[in-house]
């Protein structure tokens, strides 16, 4: 009597927990919030109001594109995957702050925390749409 499983079977259940396991890791998701109603107004509408916060429009759209970048990942270290996103902690003056790229010349600069609660969740709170050479 043969009393080892088959190959296959193995197999079977390795792929059914491999599933399990990224159905939990996409369920999580970075929270964003925004620090400003002008970031706010700009990522949902396009556009805002205030006169001092007006951008091209090559720049807003990659500016929502970088905010949904935020919300796929999942923890900090998701954001180091995509190069084009620059993602970096902040010195000097902007210390516990960090940024990702919009483009050459704007970044976007945010502030990170986990809960402590199960599940872990990383709350980005978006700070600035800053130009970078200011």
């Amino acid at each position: 009597m043969n009393t080892h499983l088959p190959v296959c079977d193995i197999h079977k259940f390795v792929n059914i927990a491999n599933f399990l396991y990224l159905c939990i890791v996409i369920y999580y998701y970075m929270i964003v919030e925004f620090g400003e109603e002008y970031l706010r107004d700009l990522y949902t509408m396009g556009e805002c109001n205030d006169r001092k916060h007006r951008y091209r429009i090559d720049v807003i759209k990659r500016y929502k594109r970088g905010i949904d970048y935020l919300k796929w990942a999942s923890r900090k270290e998701d954001l180091f995957r995509i190069n084009s996103l620059n993602f970096e902690a902040l010195k000097g003056n902007k210390s516990g702050r960090f940024s990702i790229r919009v483009n050459d010349q704007y970044r976007i600069e945010f502030t990170m925390r986990e809960t402590v609660d199960e599940p872990i969740l990383t709350i980005c709170n978006i700070v600035e749409l800053s130009n970078h050479y200011d």
